[in-house]
């Protein structure tokens, strides 16, 4: 019978309601700090003591700091997440829409940029910033999956990467007009007939 990894290497039960509590509560502390310190100022002994769990608690549950940006990115706070539709110009803008809100969160937008930044000398923000691409083309395509249209991630980046430039490169406000051009130029590159039986 093998014997189980000592304490401290255990993973965490994700089904497990105390573990949960504690998750949600160390993401709301890191989302209250980043801002008020800055992701250098973000260390794992200051997120701990606020958070009032010890380091290897957090380590337990993010092995390393892009594990626990990435979910302070996809597990922010409530911007209004679309539904799912048979409309593909509605469906992606509302996308877009939420996709605005959740940058404009200030701790979920230092966690992104901060992942993208790191990515290109760190193999877990590289992997992080894939993980996040790949979960959010998946959440869009189930929101479009009623249309009949699944799209690629070539496809999903002349989406989304209009607004990144224009929030990141332009610092431009990406206004609801922008959003809709963005919309009416992306959709003349799908094909988003409905699917036949």
């Amino acid at each position: 019978m093998p014997s189980k990894p000592p304490v401290h290497r255990r993973q965490p039960n994700p089904d497990n309601p105390r573990v949960q509590r504690t998750r949600a509560r160390i993401l709301a502390v890191a989302r209250e700090l980043l801002p008020e310190v800055g992701l250098t100022g973000l260390t794992t002994a200051l997120l701990a003591e606020r958070a009032g769990v010890t380091r290897q608690t957090l380590y337990r549950h993010w092995p390393h700091r892009a594990a626990l940006l990435t979910d302070v990115t996809l597990q922010g706070p409530d911007v209004g997440y679309p539904e799912p539709g048979t409309d593909v110009r509605a469906v992606a803008t509302a996308w877009l829409v939420s996709l605005r809100a959740g940058l404009t969160v200030p701790a979920t937008r230092t966690a992104a940029l901060a992942i993208a930044a790191e990515a290109d000398h760190d193999p877990d923000s590289a992997q992080a910033m894939a993980g996040i691409v790949e979960d959010r083309l998946a959440a869009l395509n189930t929101l479009l999956a009623p249309s009949g249209l699944q799209i690629t991630g070539e496809q999903y980046a002349l989406l989304y990467g209009p607004l990144l430039v224009r929030l990141f490169f332009d610092r431009a406000e990406a206004t609801d007009e922008f959003l809709d051009t963005v919309v009416a130029q992306w959709l003349t590159t799908v094909d988003h007939a409905p699917a036949r039986s």
